[in-house]
């Protein structure tokens, strides 16, 4: 364990520090079903580490996921990535990490390969309108349970409220919404003393920090300088150059990372047109894996387009996909070590709980957005002053999703079944609407 906390008995010994095997299994596992973008994710992943398997309690999950919040990337990934490093240090955190990118990564090189020959592939298609509905049901799951342990007083609740309505309604950048939230949580710690339950030691050691900075640093840009030196593919390059940027300046999370992405992507690389950008956040969304892995189906096809080889669209591909998540990997192992003490300062501590605050009213904005998004198949963009609305065309509503929905509610709320049970008879029942209809 590589906490240097000193907890409770009553608290530590309700914790269970898994084998580097157990370990390895259940992240292939939520690897494999890790559907339907960030919130899910999240969702599943606290379903399973938190809940099930108890590798970590609920106050140190909810300190890493509003640290991750905070990192620039994807943090669904990051946040995979401490709960290994939480229980089986460094190697814990490359395969939890690793195992939460591997599976989604595979299938988006499946079907990049295949749009990339053939175009959309409708029995994908039909397959994945199950997934959706399973997907919706399990975030609105997690938000019942995150918003009842992270906001525990008037204050936090009005406070997610307030977070939701910026990011849906007023499309505040969700860095200042962070900011904000951080600095009204520091502000209402004045005058607390420090935890007396948890006592945190700071870690020591400012020359172990350089060395981990130093060795992923190295690994994120040696490869990148090897294919600038032995290859004379400027696209190879470009991706290169660019994802690596992305990596640095995408704060706020994978739809961050997408909005930046897509309208450079687009706009001024013209590596994809905007049909193709849509159809890449299609197959990311019903696909494991984070959300950002639309970044590969953005490589895979730029690299095919230049010479139509898809040995070039693999290459860039897979450029992509190490310029997009190895930085994760920096950013956590370089901080992992500190979470738990900001966690126990008071100031510090009140900081991650408005930010945690501010995360709900995240979530139930994803949530919304994604219900919009599955139930109607038109959903338009509507700015009424600084006031933005989703507004869905009701004539375009599907009928088959609301059912599917209804029903994996009841399957997942009432009867409590598992997600695998549920995604593939909702997958199924899904693809046989589709082609009865």
């Amino acid at each position: 364990m590589n906490s240097t906390s000193k907890l409770l008995p009553d608290t530590q010994d309700k914790l269970e520090m898994p084998s580097l095997g157990a370990l390895t299994n259940l992240w292939a596992k939520i690897g494999i079903l890790s559907f339907g973008g960030p919130a899910a994710q999240i969702a599943l992943m606290h379903k399973l580490v938190v809940e099930k398997m108890r590798w970590m309690t609920e106050k140190e999950y909810l300190n890493a996921l509003s640290f991750c919040m905070l990192l620039p990337g994807p943090e669904a990934m990051q946040l995979a990535a401490y709960a290994g490093w939480r229980s089986n240090g460094v190697i814990g955190g490359i395969i939890a990490g690793g195992l939460f990118v591997i599976p989604g990564a595979i299938v988006i090189m499946a079907l990049a390969w295949i749009y990339a020959l053939y175009g959309n592939v409708p029995l994908i298609q039909a397959l994945f309108l199950g997934v959706k509905a399973a997907v919706l049901v399990i975030v609105v799951e997690a938000l019942l349970k995150i918003s009842k342990k992270a906001l525990k007083s008037n204050k936090l609740k009005i406070l997610a409220m307030l977070s939701f309505i910026s990011i849906f309604f007023l499309n505040i950048p969700y860095p200042l919404i962070v900011l904000a939230a951080a600095s009204y949580g520091f502000f209402l710690a004045r005058g607390k003393t420090p935890d007396v339950q948890t006592i945190v030691e700071k870690p020591k050691g400012f020359g172990a920090l350089i060395k981990t900075v130093l060795i992923w640093l190295l690994v994120w840009l040696l490869p990148l300088f090897a294919v600038a030196y032995f290859t004379d593919q400027q696209i190879l390059i470009e991706i290169g150059k660019f994802f690596s940027k992305l990596a640095v300046v995408t704060f706020g999370g994978a739809y961050a990372v997408l909005a930046y992405m897509g309208q450079d992507v687009v706009n001024h690389w013209g590596w994809l047109t905007p049909e193709e950008m849509m159809d890449g956040f299609g197959l990311a969304e019903t696909t494991p894996g984070p959300l950002i892995l639309v970044t590969e189906f953005v490589g895979f096809l730029a690299g095919f387009k230049q010479e139509g080889s898809i040995g070039l669209g693999i290459a860039a591909a897979l450029i992509t996909l190490w310029t997009t998540f190895i930085p994760c990997f920096l950013w956590i192992f370089a901080g992992a070590p500190y979470i738990e003490w900001i966690g126990a300062q008071p100031k510090l501590k009140s900081t991650l709980q408005a930010i945690s605050a501010a995360v709900v009213g995240v979530i139930l904005n994803l949530s919304v957005w994604f219900a919009l998004h599955v139930m109607f198949k038109e959903v338009e963009l509507n700015n009424i002053g600084p006031i933005q609305l989703w507004q869905p065309e009701l004539s375009t509503v599907d009928w088959r999703v609301i059912g599917l929905t209804t029903l994996c509610a009841f399957l997942i709320l009432k009867l409590h079944w598992g997600i695998v049970r549920v995604l593939g008879i909702s997958s199924l029942l899904g693809a046989c609407l589709v082609y009865i209809t």
